[in-house]
């Protein structure tokens, strides 16, 4: 029987990254997307995620820097590894998106090798 592919949520407000992700790691995860912070807590309602790739720059009320705080307070959640991804690369930025509780901060644009290590290195942890 296949094992089960670990459930990833892309929280990306730019349609284009969102569906390169979608069709690049298809083999590896079940993945579903956001675009915004209004429809994100839709997205919790439908499913348990066991990765996170956020956008620290969203748009909508919130932030993916405030979403990512809401998160870890969430019992489902506060283990879920978090991957951020930004344009927003100057030293005060990785420091926001770790304070607020990303486990990984990746530059944009990010190479697809560096991408997919760092997606396949965090979802094994999960599992573990």
């Amino acid at each position: 029987m296949e094992e089960a592919k670990p459930k990833l949520l892309v929280v990306e407000d730019d349609v284009e990254i969102s569906r390169f992700i979608q069709k690049f790691m298809k083999n590896h995860f079940d993945i579903w997307d956001c675009y915004s912070s209004d429809t994100f807590y839709e997205r919790l309602e439908q499913n348990k995620y066991d990765i996170i790739i956020m956008d620290i720059a969203l748009s909508g009320e919130k932030d993916g820097l405030q979403l990512t705080k809401e998160l870890r307070k969430m019992d489902e959640y506060k283990d879920t590894p978090i991957i951020a991804m930004s344009a927003h690369v100057f030293e005060k930025d990785k420091v926001n998106a770790f304070n607020a509780g990303v486990d990984h901060f990746l530059a944009k644009p990010v190479s697809n090798d560096v991408l997919k290590e760092t997606l396949l290195k965090f979802a094994s942890k999960k599992k573990s």
